[in-house]
């Protein structure tokens, strides 16, 4: 369902807001389309990567010799072949991280520290042969204590991962060294003179686990180091420039020597913005002088790429008896991984988003354990902070007896209302719509299933929020004299930007879709772009492509003028894909026009380079029914139902798509995902197998409601959707578990497990 806020005397569109085939269809559903590992070269060779064994160990000395001298085997690397850079920050996409952390995580120079850390790598000229060179590599390891939970890693005795890491503590850095990377801390108003006016108060403590983002094609990465010295990869990445960018320090190579050609991708979700395999294949080809491929196991993706955080918050909330919140406080600790930089300030930026609270107090804490080194994974760092947020104002509103929706509606935030980073919302954002949306909706009026003795049912809602990101985009097009139109963009497209550009560029020009041929570029073919990722490439490509057509039309009138032999001073119009001129008759169709493009001056190109500034937030509201089995523990999903304020859907299909994708994924955080380490650090369910993501089988049809209040700096209005769905489902479903058992789960996931220890401990 569509719910559009657009007054009645706005034009309506003729291509946006429809739901044509996607241009990349038939290539990926034949087979045609090239993802990473369906690259091959001539002569080319298999990269292998060894893996430490361990989760903390210092690394005293790598033998290669013997794998060296193995028949077959053409290259092999330590930590020794890569540059040390010590000063730098890397970007990573929707994060940062400096250049001597990413080269370590890359390659373990001085220590091993975590269980599938990356310390020697092989080319060969087979998979086999690669596999028994690794077995020969002998690595002389002091095995550590290794450092897996919060808890522990912030005492003052842990072990530390890094002896001259130094907490950067509210600006000033200790001296003392420590596996706290950092503290910081949002302050707005008083909270403790909000807290003694609070009437009624919840406090309590709530945990999550590192969880993956599981997409379905691995990492995959060719390299070929070229003997003019041009390195040319091929990698399956949301951010072919970012990668560019990064391999050339990690390698001290210039920007210029460097081509990167990003393939389809089979997923990410913020897993494929850091470098894992590009360095080490890059090296291995210029010492074997060969293109070398590599790609991960489903194992390695688990052990050695980076999943999100696990986290610990705890959460002080206090009302008024009639629901008025005025105060809130939180305490989070994120596990950044082996390296500083999780996205703890970013979850403390959205916990309280949706409401309009006067005095709040958030202290984040950055923590670094053996675990692999963190990365983004959709609305990085929001959806563990609003499972405790939402589940703590769910307690709340049990505690005043009042309607989980009329406390939100009574605190939503609104125009003018500033966040806890002292930022205000500027424009209108649907909080208020998606509220009632959801309260008017079928679902929420319908009654639950009855429970059973053995079968009981609950309902739980959960808001979310997610700033989205602007960055930078380039584009440019050509008009064809057939009167279509190539635009070629420099961004992979994950979920569905070609058809979405591509329908916003078609829209600007008032031309068909079908005129429009959307091709994603390398980095030395279009201008700079950042990642795909951060739900910014519909929107801030989607102005890139309104500017060049803007530009298009400018040339087009021109080219019109001159065919008309009309002076500058007169008018000359250009609507709906129809060119005007002053006089009588005078008049051009798009195709009319563009078949004489080259009578009048040659070919007609449109560019744009834009890096906008006024971002449109996202807001969710999810309801979700529940059924739990109190003898095996296992949870069933009855019925959700997911609401979001998109600004215009572009593509409405593939918006709903978004959303349902981001509810599955946050059904299977909430209920199953996590990484289970063992006591010496060992991940214990490194499969897909053991690793339970949820399928088809465990999800009902996911039904959407789609708000469309326009952001207004968007020329159509359009806000990024694909982060914020997965930020609700964490604390919907908890509150549903809560509500269908009586007993609050404060620690995901909410496995069957954890459901029997509680019911029968």
């Amino acid at each position: 369902m569509v719910v559009t806020s657009q007054p009645p005397a706005v034009k309506p569109h003729k291509v946006i807001g429809t739901r044509p085939v996607r241009p990349d269809g038939v290539d990926k559903v034949t087979g045609r389309a090239l993802y990473g590992a369906d690259i091959s070269l001539p002569g080319m060779l298999v990269g292998k990567i060894l893996r430490s064994p361990y989760a903390h160990a210092r690394i005293r000395k790598i033998d290669t010799s013997a794998a060296e001298q193995l028949p077959g085997v053409r290259a092999v690397m330590t930590a020794a072949d890569l540059p040390d850079p010590e000063k730098g920050m890397a970007d990573v996409g929707e994060a940062t991280a400096s250049f001597h952390d990413l080269t370590r995580n890359v390659m373990a120079r001085e220590k091993a520290l975590y269980h599938g850390h990356a310390v020697a790598a092989v080319a060969a000229t087979s998979a086999a042969i690669a596999e028994q060179a690794l077995a020969l590599i002998k690595v002389d390891y002091e095995p550590l204590p290794p450092v897996l939970s919060l808890a522990e890693a912030m005492r003052e005795d842990a072990p530390l991962l890094h002896e001259h890491l130094r907490t950067n503590d509210l600006g000033t850095l200790s001296d003392k060294p420590s596996n706290i990377a950092s503290h910081a801390r949002f302050l707005k108003g008083d909270p403790a003179a909000g807290f003694a006016e609070a009437e009624v108060i919840v406090e309590r403590t709530y945990t999550t686990t590192m969880v993956h983002q599981g997409y379905i094609e691995p990492h995959a990465t060719v390299a070929h180091w070229n003997a003019d010295g041009k390195l040319t990869i091929w990698t399956t990445t949301q951010a072919p420039f970012a990668i560019r960018d990064n391999v050339a320090v990690l390698l001290g190579v210039p920007v210029s020597r460097i081509r990167v050609i990003p393939t389809e991708i089979g997923g990410g979700f913020g897993g494929k913005l850091p470098p894992y395999l590009e360095p080490v294949a890059a090296v291995l080809s210029r010492k074997s002088g060969a293109p070398v491929k590599m790609t991960m196991s489903r194992a390695e993706e688990l052990q050695a790429s980076g999943p999100t955080s696990g986290s610990r918050t705890h959460v002080k909330i206090g009302a008024k008896r009639d629901g008025t919140i005025v105060a809130a406080e939180a305490t989070l600790a994120y596990e950044a991984g082996a390296f500083p930089g999780s996205s703890v300030r970013f979850g403390a930026l959205c916990m309280f988003a949706p409401y309009d609270i006067p005095n709040i107090q958030l202290d984040c804490y950055d923590v670094v354990v053996n675990k692999p080194k963190v990365a983004a994974y959709r609305a990085p760092g929001s959806p563990a902070a609003m499972f405790a947020g939402e589940s703590a104002l769910d307690e709340l509103a049990e505690k005043l007896g009042m309607d989980p929706i009329e406390l939100r509606l009574k605190n939503a935030a609104k125009v003018g209302t500033r966040m806890a980073n002292g930022i205000p919302f500027q424009y209108p954002v649907g909080i208020v719509k998606l509220l009632e949306a959801i309260r008017d909706s079928d679902h929420w009026r319908a009654p639950l299933p009855p429970s059973s003795e053995t079968r009981k049912v609950g309902r739980g809602l959960a808001m979310g929020f997610w700033p989205n990101a602007p960055l930078k985009s380039s584009c440019f097009a050509t008009v064809n004299p057939d009167g279509s139109v190539t635009l070629v963009e420099g961004n992979p497209d994950i979920g569905g930007t070609r058809a979405s550009l591509a329908m916003q560029l078609a829209e600007t020009l008032g031309i068909p879709y079908e005129k429009v041929i959307p091709q994603v570029a390398d980095t030395d073919t279009v201008g700079y772009n950042d990642a795909t990722g951060g739900s910014r490439t519909t929107f801030t490509g989607g102005i890139a492509v309104y500017e060049l057509g803007q530009d298009i039309k400018r040339q087009l009138i021109e080219r019109a003028r001159l065919l008309w032999q009309l002076s500058p001073e007169d008018e000359v119009v250009y609507e709906d894909g129809i060119i005007r001129g002053p006089n009588e008759g005078q008049r051009f169709t798009f195709d009319q026009l563009a078949a004489q493009i080259f009578k009048t001056g040659g070919p007609v190109v449109g560019r744009a380079s834009v890096s906008p500034k006024h971002v449109g937030f996202a807001f969710a509201c999810h309801v979700v029914d529940v059924a739990v089995d109190i003898e095996t523990g296992k949870v069933d999903i009855l019925r959700y139902t997911a609401a979001q304020d998109v600004g215009k859907a572009v593509h409405p299909s593939y918006v709903e798509g978004q959303i349902q994708g981001g509810v599955a994924q946050g059904i299977g955080w909430a209920l199953n995902e996590e990484y289970y380490y063992d006591q010496e650090g060992r991940l214990a369910n490194a499969s897909l197998l053991d690793y339970r993501m949820p399928t088809a089988l465990d999800l009902p049809l996911i039904e959407t409601i789609l708000i469309e209040e326009p952001h207004p700096p968007h020329p159509f209005g359009v806000r990024g959707v694909g982060e914020a769905p997965i930020v609700p489902p964490l604390a919907a479903v908890a509150n549903a578990v809560s509500h269908a058992l009586g007993h609050r789960f404060a620690d995901l996931p909410i496995s069957p497990r954890r459901i029997v220890e509680t019911l029968y401990p």
